[in-house]
């Protein structure tokens, strides 16, 4: 709370503004415009610009930063609110919006679960105490070391990169927190999708820039949700207040597992990544025995 019991969580930027930011030019330290603006859009985007740390160069036309704008910009977008400049990337959900997830993905006694970007755990809890069986993904070193010496004591997680595994359909859901920083949640989720059985269920939380931002790989994204007749949710504002993140903006993504459609999609979702085998022995084995178990 701020001063006289205000709450501190910064005001939402309203989506025209957004939309100027992510259709602007970069280069370096610089951010130049656009289109044409009415005054009172130039006047809302200049605002969010200086207080984002933008300076107007009248000699060079263009805002400057002291740091990369791109950078700077994205941010922006991806909060929908001016925050201080920090590394964005991974975020723990609190526990109302990992409850919501589990929740939605309708997560049934003994079904496989994957968690692609573990992190401290929070999603995996919720879903074994739904009665799941859970395997999971984290590229952190610290962190996997301690989920496999907690809650995956005895296996079930990889400390790899999720985007360079090869997709194994076996799972019943995937619930996911993925990395937000520069459109990263959306190559996560397209390839999660590729490791559901046909019916399974896919939940992310991801920016809700998903929703609004005029780039070609949020549009074809849009189109794929449709496509598999997923919906996007927003979560309330500030939800993620309590992590200590100030996001304004987010959105939930259930899409239920129509996986058949995906046959042969996989790697174009992850535009070209390179595609490798799961490496850790305690998830092959944990898969092997998965696959023998009668359905």
């Amino acid at each position: 709370m701020g001063p006289k019991g205000h709450d501190s969580t910064p005001s939402r930027i309203p989506n025209r503004v957004l939309n100027v930011l992510d259709q602007a030019e970069f280069a370096g330290n610089s951010i130049r415009l656009t289109g044409k603006l009415d005054r009172d859009l130039y006047v809302a985007t200049n605002k969010v610009i200086e207080a984002a740390g933008g300076k107007w160069s009248s000699k060079l036309k263009v805002h400057e930063f002291s740091w990369n704008a791109a950078d700077a910009i994205e941010q922006v977008i991806l909060t929908g609110c001016v925050t201080k400049k920090q590394e964005l990337g991974q975020f723990d959900s609190p526990a109302p919006i990992v409850d919501r997830a589990v929740d939605m993905a309708q997560i049934e006694d003994g079904m496989l679960v994957l968690e692609p970007s573990a992190g401290t755990g929070n999603i995996v809890k919720a879903a074994k105490l739904a009665g799941a069986r859970v395997m999971a993904y984290e590229l952190d070193p610290e962190r996997f070391a301690a989920l496999e010496a907690g809650i995956f004591n005895e296996g079930g997680i990889a400390n790899d990169d999720f985007l360079t595994v090869s997709p194994n359909p076996i799972f019943d859901r995937v619930v996911m927190n993925p990395p937000f920083s520069r459109q990263a949640d959306i190559d996560h989720v397209l390839h999660a999708a590729n490791f559901l059985k046909p019916g399974g269920r896919l939940v992310a939380i991801m920016a809700e820039g998903v929703m609004f931002r005029g780039n070609k790989k949020a549009a074809n994204f849009r189109n794929w949700v449709e496509a598999h007749s997923g919906t996007i949710e927003s979560l309330p504002h500030g939800a993620f207040k309590e992590s200590g993140t100030r996001f304004c903006r987010n959105s939930f993504f259930p899409l239920p597992g129509l996986w058949p459609a995906l046959a042969g999609e996989e790697k174009a979702d992850v535009q070209g990544q390179a595609i490798r085998p799961v490496g850790n022995p305690a998830v092959r084995a944990l898969v092997s025995r998965l696959q023998s178990e009668p359905a």
